[in-house]
């Protein structure tokens, strides 16, 4: 799901592989200094925020860029060459976003959401805390000599693991990781319906719907990737009638969205997630609510095919994307994100997370970038 496929004559890249290769962080080894991110041409990235700016001092818009007539609660842009694609730029305030942050590493990972942990460790009990906390996670058949800890997670198959105190060295026969570690290695959480995301693109080549094409809504099998018996936490309701609003653009009048799953991806440094399709819904004419927060990052929205050029654009702290119908069935990826305050953009992150209280959240931000994406699944 991160990263991408390993190819190395220029000749067999796609058009979109060739983008992901443009955008994606190198470090210029030549540097004496510190790494120093090779220099990226971004002239040719769509930045909504300064198309509506310029909207709003003059009132004109790029070619094949449409602003929505409709009364929506913020400006909605589309793409006359991306049909159901909908751009929203600053559509959540401060404070939902600085809220999203929080729950979005201390609520959302909970048991018994599943995380990319799972596989290995098992369901894992407040990480964050753990990782504030400077505690280290041990395999429960070793022996831990001193501080108290307790059987924080279970994989419920053979083995458990506990968080303690202890100090690396006094550990260091023991199978043990550092929680700031599980932290920053955190790629992926679950709410509502749970799917393991692990296996999502792996080996499977995703089929182009024809259905979309007649005007019929594209049923899918989403029965074979949700698992509605596995036992998990509901979207909160605050995330759920904020995910209903944000997606009244992409949907007729009168038909209301229904969040029943969402994944909640988690992005550092060089981190980024190669061109794909989301279908593993059961009906493609219901949108994708996708927000942004934290760390500005480059979005790549192709078209049906890999050898289709994709379109590259910014995505801010507060930014949603909605992609129904048409748009999704075209390939999509994340190369590149900016954790450096000239290009992060996230000042106003950092001003309102300024309290001691805030701290830790605030240093997770600043070289990370967080996406919720919401779905109605049946």
């Amino acid at each position: 799901m991160y990263g991408s496929e390993k190819l190395t004559d220029e000749s067999e890249r796609t058009a979109f592989r060739k983008a992901e290769k443009k955008y994606k962080l190198y470090f210029d080894n030549a540097s004496k200094k510190k790494k120093q991110p090779k220099p990226v041409d971004l002239s040719e990235v769509l930045d909504f925020r300064a198309i509506l700016d310029c909207h709003m001092r003059d009132g004109e818009l790029p070619p094949a860029v449409t602003l929505l007539e409709e009364k929506f609660s913020c400006p909605v842009f589309s793409l006359e060459n991306r049909p159901d694609f909908y751009f929203i730029p600053g559509a959540l305030s401060v404070e939902e976003q600085c809220r999203l942050i929080k729950e979005s590493l201390t609520d959302f990972p909970q048991p018994p959401n599943r995380t990319n942990h799972n596989a290995i460790y098992g369901p894992i009990q407040d990480l964050f805390i753990a990782a504030k906390e400077g505690k280290v996670l041990v395999e429960n058949n070793a022996t831990i000599s001193s501080s108290e800890s307790k059987s924080d997670v279970s994989n419920g198959v053979d083995k458990e693991w506990k968080f303690s105190l202890d100090n690396v060295e006094s550990l260091r026969h023991c199978r043990s990781i550092s929680s700031s570690t599980l932290l920053r290695k955190l790629r992926w959480s679950t709410l509502g319906l749970q799917f393991d995301w692990s296996k999502f693109f792996i080996g499977r080549t995703p089929r182009i719907p024809e259905r979309l094409s007649l005007g019929i809504p594209a049923q899918r099998n989403s029965q074979r990737n949700y698992d509605v018996s596995l036992p998990h936490n509901k979207i909160p309701i605050a995330l759920c009638e904020l995910a209903k609003t944000l997606a009244k653009p992409a949907l007729p009048v009168g038909v209301e969205f229904q969040p029943e799953g969402a994944i909640v991806n988690y992005f550092g440094l060089g981190d980024t997630l190669g061109g794909h399709l989301d279908d593993m819904e059961a009906d493609w004419s219901k949108p994708i609510v996708s927000l942004s927060l934290g760390c500005k990052a480059i979005f790549l929205l192709g078209g049906k095919s890999r050898e289709d050029p994709p379109l590259a654009m910014f995505l801010r702290s507060g930014d949603v994307v909605l992609m129904a119908g048409e748009a999704r069935e075209c390939f999509h990826g994340v190369p590149r994100i900016f954790t450096d305050k000239e290009h992060a953009e996230i000042a106003h992150l950092e001003a309102h997370l300024s309290h001691e209280d805030d701290v830790s959240f605030l240093k997770y931000i600043q070289t990370s970038r967080i996406n919720i994406n919401i779905r109605q699944v049946f």
